[in-house]
């Protein structure tokens, strides 16, 4: 195979215990006016206030956008930037989970080229450079702060949708794993196990023809060899520690190779892009209204079973990132693989099924025919779909069959 690569990322990434001290620094760069974008709880912390305190010391001024909420709707992305306009920001700051981070490119989109968000939805629409966004992750999980991507809930249909484009991508990611050790257990499990998925997703993509035209028409392209050095490093670093900063948020080595994986998966997935089991989660996180990671981590041991005749190589690969002992053929290291991603999840709390995760038995075919839907994923996925194999894989992950989802 011809070696092929490609990756998009900040042009500064900074990560570290006290890198968030650098945010004045980094703000100065890009002029003195800057809109944050945080949340209410964030918003009340000292740290907050400190780095608030920093940025005014440096002679920068601060419009504060306080209110985001979780997955983003549509309507307050319109109404945070019509009320920042006047203030004419020379850039933004989101600072938070990755909902805060998503505020930040959205506001930034609209403050550059106007008009509404839905204009914007899918790959290539946005039409040039936008406001400079500076991403501070206060959660180890989305990637938001690397990815070119911002994922809004728009009431007019059911799945959430996404904006990709490489002018989304942060100008600095600013990577601070002191910030994340108040995350509460239950939040650092999903939010890890997002992540995880994320690297597993990355790795375990389809190959695509490896053309010049490639990049230029897609913004998530597959399988590469950069994306994959990016996805192993994430699935090392969560292998050996997710599980010891559920247990111990105090933990700052683990809290470190945590955030540390996050990042990393999502620099492998911001150009591979991922695949069957965010497809399947949009539909059943509409329908169960439950937190996009835990819901792709639900689904990721089915959607392993399911590819295990496709990427068998790959899945064995994964299996000796986790620190799993190379016995057997490929397909029994891939069975191990799959066997150890789904005992960690477990172990730190994840559900098992997509009935445990609230999803009405009525409503698996419906399920299933609309993952089939997200053609952008679907045909990421190394194994092929048609209609009858995704209700097969929806029923088994359902059900809680591993072994059915590998038919």
């Amino acid at each position: 195979m011809t070696l092929f690569a490609a990756l998009r990322l900040p042009p500064e990434i900074l990560f570290g215990k006290g890198q968030r001290h650098a945010l004045a620094a980094v703000a100065r760069k890009h002029g003195r006016r800057a809109l944050v974008c945080t949340d209410a709880r964030f918003s009340a912390t000292p740290e907050f206030k400190l780095m608030m305190a920093a940025l005014d010391e440096a002679n920068i001024e601060v419009r504060l956008i306080d209110n985001v909420e979780p997955d983003v709707p549509l309507d307050s992305v319109g109404v945070n930037a019509e009320e920042a306009r006047a203030f004419s920001p020379d850039m933004v700051i989101g600072i938070g989970g990755g909902s805060c981070m998503d505020m930040a490119k959205c506001v930034s989109l609209l403050l550059t080229h106007g008009g509404r968000l839905q204009d914007y939805y899918g790959e290539f629409k946005v039409p040039g450079p936008v406001l400079p966004v500076i991403a501070m992750p206060t959660t180890s999980g989305t990637g938001s702060e690397v990815t070119p991507v911002a994922v809004v809930s728009d009431p007019d249909r059911t799945l959430k949708v996404g904006i990709s484009s490489p002018h989304l991508i942060a100008v600095a990611a600013i990577c601070d794993p002191e910030l994340t050790m108040t995350c509460p257990p239950r939040l650092t499990a999903i939010a890890g196990a997002d992540a995880m998925t994320h690297a597993i997703e990355s790795f375990t993509a389809a190959h695509r023809e490896a053309t010049a035209e490639l990049p230029q028409r897609h913004v998530f392209i597959g399988k590469n060899a950069l994306s994959d050095h990016f996805a192993l490093l994430a699935i090392q670093l969560l292998g050996r520690s997710l599980e010891k900063a559920v247990a111990n948020g105090s933990d700052e080595q683990a809290r470190a190779d945590v955030m540390m994986g996050a990042l990393a998966a999502g620099c492998a997935f911001g150009t591979a892009g991922t695949a069957a089991a965010h497809a399947v989660q949009y539909p059943a996180g509409a329908l169960t209204d439950t937190a996009h990671g835990l819901g792709v981590a639900t689904l990721m041991p089915y959607v392993m079973s399911f590819n295990r005749s496709a990427a068998g190589a790959e899945l064995a690969q994964i299996g000796r990132a986790l620190g799993l002992e190379a016995s057997g053929d490929e397909q029994d290291q891939a069975g191990a693989a799959i066997k150890e991603v789904s005992r960690l999840f477990k172990a730190i709390g994840i559900t098992t099924t997509l009935a445990e995760l609230g999803l009405a038995a009525d409503k698996i075919a419906w399920t299933a025919e609309q993952a089939m839907g997200i053609e952008r994923l679907i045909k990421n996925n190394p194994r092929p779909f048609d209609a009858a194999a995704m209700r097969r894989l929806v029923q088994a992950a359902f059900d809680g069959d591993l072994q059915a989802a590998a038919c």
